[in-house]
């Protein structure tokens, strides 16, 4: 039984590595600065969050930047 634990640990933790390794440290401190300049999210916070939870932030932030500059350009 803890074999078994441990392997699904390790799996998942291959899993992030595997599928979270996309992001340069540079573009990981550009993109903190840029959501504590113009959104208001706290070091304490973007620190605190798993990668996939902030992979997902920032799909939801973009998707709604895009929604956004469509309205605008639908309006002028």
């Amino acid at each position: 039984m803890w074999t078994r634990e441990y392997i699904s640990i390790e799996r998942l933790t291959r899993f992030f590595l595997i599928n979270l390794s996309h992001e340069t440290l540079e573009n990981f401190f550009k993109t903190n600065f840029l959501m504590m300049q113009h959104f208001n999210y706290s070091l304490t916070e973007l620190e605190g969050m798993l990668p996939w939870e902030r992979e997902v932030y920032l799909m939801l932030l973009n998707e709604h930047l895009e929604e956004k500059a469509r309205m605008e350009q639908a309006q002028g």
